[in-house]
């Protein structure tokens, strides 16, 4: 799975933050998210599909490696 953010989309709650801080940052400059890892461990999946499913904005989406939506 691959991680993508759009950061015009971010309203920057830092909710993905508090939920995944190893895989997602919050801007110092403008508050908004940072994605620190773009392909996640197996064993991340579950709590990847949670801050995604979190994110108020939608600005957080998940995708197969074969280009279709994860």
């Amino acid at each position: 799975m691959e991680i993508r953010v759009d950061r015009d989309r971010c309203a920057g709650s830092s909710l993905c933050v508090s939920y995944l801080p190893e895989v997602f940052d919050q801007s110092e400059d403008d508050g908004k998210v940072l994605l620190k890892v773009p392909l996640p461990a197996a064993d991340a999946e579950r709590a990847v599909r949670g801050a995604a499913g979190r994110c108020p904005t939608g600005a957080i989406t998940l995708h197969a490696l074969d280009g279709q939506d994860a």
